[in-house]
């Protein structure tokens, strides 16, 4: 059965994926007519995250926002598309790296490096970043059920030669390299919602309490990773820019959740910037209710 699905979905998506951006991007505005203004897909649950967010906005405001985040979400979806077939060239052209120096100033000092993000933009052409840094480069990845979908998948994201463990095995496969004293970046997202029984930490997301993942500052601590956040923020349709930023290049000298809360203050400010390139689409405030006496 997996391969009767892939086999019947794959010519799609790879005939797609050869499509001149300029096509692709009357698809996503024709996708967004669809999810927007016909099946109405998550209205509700983004001006709710939007409302939570930003209590001070007045509503139509926050419905352009809205708007223009569907907007974007149907380029995003293109855009991963797209991530199949782009080129070397192409995407370098698109997905241009304002400041890798501060990344791989580090690496020459033989440090390895925590780089954590949210997701802000787009986080998809983030498989380019061996293009830019000097040092390996390793992401966490869920795999895919179809196993002919993940190998397509994997094919894909090491196209620019960035690999990865599967996330159940990521702290090993850092452990592993730790060992082998062989330096490289990993990659975190790190601002969506953990599961209440993994969580040790709440804190304000934009004035909301709610469960945080700890994990990057946990593994910075355990390995003495250098922190560094990467934004990527859009410039105009198809064209980003990214930004890395310091966070600490001594994490043992932190009390505990203090990077946790750099990294969430600097997401926010991030997402202040451009709201309207935010994943609101996810619950993000699903736990809010749910807050823990010793935490409120």
């Amino acid at each position: 059965m997996q391969f009767i699905v892939f086999a019947l979905t794959y010519p799609f998506i790879w005939l797609f994926s050869r499509l001149p951006m300029r096509i692709l991007y009357i698809k996503s505005d024709v996708f967004f007519f669809l999810i927007y203004h016909v099946f109405g897909y998550r209205k509700a649950i983004v001006l709710e995250n939007l409302k939570l967010a930003f209590p001070e906005k007045p509503e139509k405001e926050l419905l352009d926002i809205r708007k223009k985040f569907f907007k974007h979400l149907m380029d995003l979806v293109m855009e991963s598309v797209k991530a199949f077939s782009i080129s070397e060239k192409q995407i370098l052209k698109r997905y241009k790296y304002k400041n890798p120096e501060l990344v791989n100033t580090y690496a020459k000092e033989g440090k390895s490096i925590a780089l954590v993000g949210a997701h802000q933009a787009n986080w998809e052409w983030s498989v380019s970043l061996p293009l830019a840094l000097d040092i390996p480069v390793y992401g966490a990845y869920t795999k895919l059920q179809n196993k002919y979908f993940e190998k397509k998948v994997y094919k894909s994201r090491k196209k620019f030669d960035i690999d990865g463990f599967k996330t159940s095995k990521f702290v090993k496969g850092i452990q592993k390299n730790f060992n082998q004293h062989i330096q490289a970046v990993y990659v975190l997202l790190s601002d969506q919602s953990p599961q209440i029984q993994k969580t040790f930490y709440w804190r304000d997301f934009f004035g909301v309490k709610v469960p945080v993942h700890t994990g990057a500052e946990m593994l910075a601590k355990k390995f003495d990773l250098v922190v560094i956040n990467y934004v990527a923020k859009k410039v105009k349709r198809g064209y980003y820019e990214i930004e890395f930023q310091l966070i600490t290049e001594t994490p043992k000298a932190f009390e505990n959740y203090q990077i946790t809360d750099k990294f969430t203050k600097i997401t926010e400010d991030n997402i202040k910037e451009q709201p309207e390139f935010y994943l609101w689409s996810h619950k993000r405030f699903k736990h809010r209710n749910k807050v823990p006496t010793k935490f409120k």
